[in-house]
């Protein structure tokens, strides 16, 4: 008789860092890294949305993942990068850059080394969480990107865009 392998379903993830924490989003949906680049301040946004900048042509909102997440802001360093993503908004595909204190590396993670959210002690709203994962013994929260980003909040950072 012979013995059937088992296929180990792994995921690959971009790690980086906020704070002290880490956290992850799943590496289909990361489209590029870039350094600091200038970034054009649009009137009567929420302070986390940082402004748009231009992405060989495109505009592209950035946020600042830890003024939305209720993280204190801090200093910029030469290690601060925006994340581009594509994010799935009702359909549609929008590109959108996060800021975030440091990328860490492309990380990959069997399924079983994924658990769901904590449902209380979080600082995070439990819906941007996609699950917990763990290597060695550190956690890194995994982020359900396209829930971080509100169509409604996009739409007015493109419309008043439009009007600048």
């Amino acid at each position: 008789m012979a013995m059937q392998a088992t296929a180990v379903n792994h995921q690959q993830f971009l790690t980086f860092q906020l704070a002290a924490e880490s956290f992850a989003v799943d590496v289909v949906q990361v489209r590029e890294i870039l350094d600091v680049v200038a970034i054009t301040r649009v009137p009567q946004m929420p302070d986390y949305m940082l402004g748009v900048i231009n992405l060989r042509g495109s505009v592209v909102p950035v946020i600042d993942l830890r003024l939305k997440f209720g993280l204190p802001a801090a200093e910029r360093t030469r290690d601060n990068c925006v994340i581009v993503l594509e994010v799935d908004l009702g359909g549609e595909v929008t590109v959108v850059g996060a800021m975030a204190d440091a990328v860490q590396e492309v990380l990959e993670l069997p399924a079983d080394a994924i658990e769901p959210p904590p449902r209380l002690g979080m600082k995070l709203k439990s819906e941007f969480i996609r699950g917990m994962g763990k290597r060695d013994e550190q956690f890194i929260i995994i982020l359900d990107i396209n829930r971080i980003f509100s169509s409604d909040e996009l739409a007015a950072l493109s419309a008043s865009e439009v009007t600048a």
